[in-house]
């Protein structure tokens, strides 16, 4: 079902696990050449290509778009797609300034991609109004699929149901990225079914915050967005698949046997820096791959994560 003047997509397209990689960055402290590291980059494309998952979300909060260039925005997403091997890649278009997003669009076009991620960032505090016209314009402007952006942590501004409904009602937008769900099973499926009312059948519902896939995908989430899947995607499709086929047990008893790293999470304020550990660990992206002044770990941090990654048996 779609609503008038939606442009119809395959549902599939936009469900299951869409994998969130890093865009590392030159190890450089002088900040001479701080570049994006291409090979890397490409690396840790076709790791998740390799692991079969479902999509690939290139530029999100985890690929650090807010702290790229245009002309190196524009880069990363023709690199995802020429990298991908045919799986979907959606591309991360959010800025301050909505005719800066509506150029990030035109290159995600430009580079093939199969949807368009969209956050509504701000330096002034956003009204709804605000972010409705944001959406509007953007869906206006494109025909790629539009997936909504909600991270409250990350954007700073909160999403209402009544929004969600709005926006949903425009042409184009065919997923909803949600934060966590509740952690009791019943709350969970209340708040899935509320949101589902709200926006109908033809928007699928993706979890993210990490700790929260397996609830969440249990609960009636189409989709997860994932942080670690864009690095570890091998556990997250275990989660996914388990959701998927009605393992909800084997799904959260995944998910407990991660809680180690969801810890980690929490105590090393936030996912980006532990992910981007992870990855440097593995050998997958050069020391110091995040965009400074975004510092990384500690030494001591970082021994703390390959401690869980070696007990988790992760690599």
């Amino acid at each position: 079902m779609t609503t008038r003047g939606q442009r119809p997509e395959p549902a599939g397209t936009f469900t299951g696990l869409s994998a969130f990689p890093l865009t590392p960055l030159r190890d450089d402290t002088r900040l001479r050449d701080d570049a994006v590291d291409e090979a890397a980059f490409v690396g840790l494309i076709e790791r998740l290509v390799g692991a079969g998952v479902d999509s690939i979300t290139a530029l999100g909060s985890t690929g650090s778009y807010a702290y790229l260039t245009g002309a190196e925005r524009a880069r990363v997403a023709r690199l995802a797609v020429e990298h991908a091997g045919g799986v979907p890649v959606f591309v991360g278009v959010g800025d301050l300034r909505t005719s800066h997003v509506l150029a990030h669009v035109d290159n995600a076009e430009a580079a093939g991609a199969a949807g368009i991620l969209l956050a509504p960032m701000t330096y002034q505090p956003l009204t709804d109004e605000d972010v409705f016209e944001l959406f509007r314009t953007v869906t206006e402007h494109t025909r790629l699929p539009v997936i909504v952006y909600d991270n409250p942590g990350t954007t700073h501004f909160t999403f209402t149901t009544d929004l969600y409904a709005r926006i949903a009602e425009l042409p184009g937008i065919v997923s909803l990225k949600i934060p966590g769900v509740p952690a009791d099973p019943a709350a969970a499926r209340d708040r899935v079914a509320a949101i589902r009312a709200a926006v109908g059948e033809h928007v699928t519902i993706g979890v993210s915050g990490d700790a929260f896939a397996a609830s969440g995908l249990n609960a009636g989430c189409d989709a997860w967005y994932s942080v670690i899947g864009g690095t570890l995607p091998s556990p997250a499709l275990t989660i996914t698949r388990a959701a998927q086929e009605g393992r909800a047990t084997d799904a959260v008893a995944e998910s407990e046997r991660l809680a180690p790293l969801w810890d980690r999470f929490a105590e090393f304020g936030g996912s980006l820096r532990v992910v981007a550990a992870i990855a440097e660990h593995l050998g997958l992206a050069p020391h110091r791959c995040l965009p400074l002044p975004v510092q990384g770990l500690s030494d001591a941090q970082r021994a703390a994560v390959a401690e869980v990654l070696d007990e988790l048996g992760l690599g």
